[in-house]
């Protein structure tokens, strides 16, 4: 990798200054590094300086209230799957953080980090490859291999969104807040990626100056059930083929409503809004579960090596909408 300068950041306001006076990539922020040292590796990015976010305080917290729980950019993966209470009332999301990788990764990767992490597509990642995503005129996986790319909304470029925690978040209604040098701003965390159609080059809505600094999840209300189902190769602890985030209101049997979101298909992660108006206000049975995962890829266009992540995806939806009856 280049040689780089390395700021050991003292507060929010010096992180921002030094990304607004720099041009993009040129000074970046790191935290747990499990993703961006190897794009450094790779010279994939080639910063001048990095800043390192965890020296800054108060921004590895969990903290609840009446209106849900807040969790700290800089909080850990591992510390997100083992809190009692986000593994009782927002169970999907520990669920999901303690499916990412391997307990070393978990121990030092952030919930920022996760949201905001780097396709890992082996033609961008490859140094050699000048592939769309970096510039070129060519999404070599169209034509070449396949097997881990995009089965819904790829065009013109089919990576897929790595992050486990993102469709958790988004099926739970949560919200992130980013800080830049004009202050503060609140979104949803659906709202925070961006497809390629709109930005082949980037996966979320995040400018060069600014940084994610919390997320809030608000609190489910009574009677919802949630669950995330990830297959991966040979239940190796790695990124996923194909995921389902599912959070169901439930009374008795019927679904008043669902959220259904997917991960390893798209180049963000994947609200499907058919697959949730199918089950909402339904008695979920196996006939509605197999109907609501037909639907949700019903638009899917396989590339020539993933035909198998829509019957994949077809069923993780159906297994995880009868989790929610069982």
């Amino acid at each position: 990798m280049d040689n780089f300068s390395y700021v050991n950041a003292t507060d929010l306001e010096q992180v921002t200054s030094l990304l607004s006076d720099s041009g993009w990539g040129e000074v970046m922020v790191v935290a747990g590094g499990t993703d961006l040292l190897g794009e450094l590796k790779e010279y994939i990015e080639t910063p001048k300086t990095l800043i390192n976010l965890k020296s800054l305080p108060g921004m590895d917290s969990i903290s609840m209230n009446t209106t849900g729980i807040t969790i700290g950019a800089l909080t850990t993966v591992a510390d997100i799957a083992n809190h009692p209470t986000i593994q009782q009332r927002y169970t999907v999301l520990a669920q999901a953080a303690s499916s990412v990788a391997t307990p070393q990764i978990r121990n030092v990767g952030t919930l920022g980090g996760n949201l905001c992490q780097r396709p890992r597509c082996w033609y961008y990642r490859d140094e050699t490859v000048n592939c769309l995503k970096k510039g070129g005129d060519t999404c070599y996986a169209v034509d070449g291999l396949s097997k881990y790319h995009a089965i819904l909304g790829g065009d013109p470029v089919f990576i897929v969104h790595p992050s486990d925690i993102a469709p958790a978040l988004i099926a739970l209604g949560a919200s992130l807040k980013i800080v830049g040098p004009e202050g503060e701003k609140t979104m949803k965390v659906e709202e925070f990626f961006t497809l390629p159609a709109a930005n082949p080059f980037r996966e979320n809505v995040l400018q060069p100056n600014e940084i994610v600094v919390e997320v809030h999840v608000p609190q489910p209300k009574q009677g919802t059930k949630s669950f995330y189902l990830k297959a991966r190769e040979k239940g190796a602890p790695d990124f996923a083929l194909a995921s389902v985030a599912g959070v169901f209101e439930m009374m008795g049997q019927t679904c008043q409503n669902a959220n259904i979101v997917l991960g390893g298909v798209a180049p963000a992660p994947w609200r499907s809004t058919e697959a949730e108006n199918i089950l909402s206000g339904k008695v979920i049975n196996e006939s509605v579960s197999n109907n609501a995962g037909a639907a949700a890829v019903k638009d899917a266009q396989p590339l020539n090596d993933n035909a198998y992540k829509v019957t994949l995806t077809q069923n993780l939806i159906s297994r995880t909408a009868m989790m929610a009856v069982s």
